[in-house]
């Protein structure tokens, strides 16, 4: 596609994940999509932050604050918009970008209250902005290829999730507003995405004619997932497989955005569907609820 033809999108938010994740992503894909603009609320980050990016996109504009937010709502050449903002504020924002006509990739999400008010909308647009959730696992190969294996172990007999997060005051997101000023924020953060990983491929598997595991870890000095399938004569086939689950989401966004210029389908690709993400927390309340229960069964949310 030519360069004049790339969907153009804003990142909203100048933070530690926008910095070091979304612009080094954006960077790789800059074939596919011209990153316009980089909002945050002082002036001074919002130029920090676009100057991260010039390289790539050299007519990069910073915004910044209440009039920066209504200059991205109102450019009609902006396309979407990636939320990278902390959990109280970013669901509002999303819903305002939504109803300004732009495609919206966010992380976690309130799930009832918010979907309700997005499936409301009225048609206002000549297509129904695309709203999907990001930085989830099931874009990670490692999930990807453990789900193809899960066919090969036979009748299942036993699931095992053993989820340990590793998070001190020497990391930088640590004392983040996110985690420190949201109900349930350290457990919502790292949980949810192992509930999506969960979902995609019940993680370790063992059945009657093998097992499938996967274990983080690192591999020439990249960090990844090792998968083990071991079949039912003891002969265990090890891949790993570096991270790139970011990478992977922003370029199906980026392809939803383009299908949806061009046929009208507004539907995010099924894996970071607004939906699957309600179901993900659904899944983390229903298990916080039980513990606080004594491990009585709950009935988990339908979406």
């Amino acid at each position: 596609m030519a360069g004049d033809g790339l969907p153009r999108i804003a990142v909203v938010g100048g933070g530690i994940f926008a910095r070091t994740q979304y612009i080094p992503r954006l960077r790789e894909i800059a074939h596919h999509v011209l990153l316009k603009a980089i909002w945050s609320r002082t002036k001074e980050s919002a130029e920090a932050a676009a100057e991260l990016a010039r390289d790539f996109a050299p007519e990069i504009q910073p915004r910044w604050g209440d009039a920066g937010l209504e200059e991205i709502m109102g450019d009609a050449s902006i396309s979407a918009v990636a939320v990278v903002l902390a959990g109280q504020v970013q669901v509002d924002l999303s819903l305002k970008m939504l109803k300004a006509g732009k495609h919206v990739i966010q992380a976690t999400m309130e799930a009832e209250t918010a979907l309700s008010v997005y499936n409301s909308f009225p048609n206002q647009f000549p297509y129904k902005p695309i709203w999907a959730l990001a930085e989830n696992y099931r874009f990670e190969p490692a999930f990807v290829e453990s789900r193809k294996l899960i066919s090969d172990i036979g009748d299942m007999m036993n699931i095992q999730v053993i989820v340990e997060g590793s998070m001190n005051s020497s990391n930088p997101y640590f004392n983040s507003s996110w985690r420190r000023n949201f109900v349930g924020g350290f457990i919502l953060d790292m949980g949810v995405h192992f509930i999506a990983g969960l979902r995609m491929i019940l993680w370790r598997v063992d059945g009657t004619k093998g097992t499938v595991q996967i274990e983080r870890g690192i591999a020439s000095g990249k960090h990844g997932y090792q998968v083990l399938f071991t079949n039912e004569n003891g002969q265990c086939q090890m891949t790993f497989y570096p991270f790139c689950g970011v990478n992977e989401e922003l370029k199906a966004f980026v392809h939803d955005i383009v299908q949806a210029k061009k046929d009208g389908d507004h539907k995010a690709e099924s894996r970071s569907s607004y939906v699957e993400g309600a179901r993900d927390v659904a899944v983390l309340e229903a298990m916080l609820e039980s513990s606080a229960k004594q491990g009585a069964t709950v009935q988990v949310k339908k979406f």
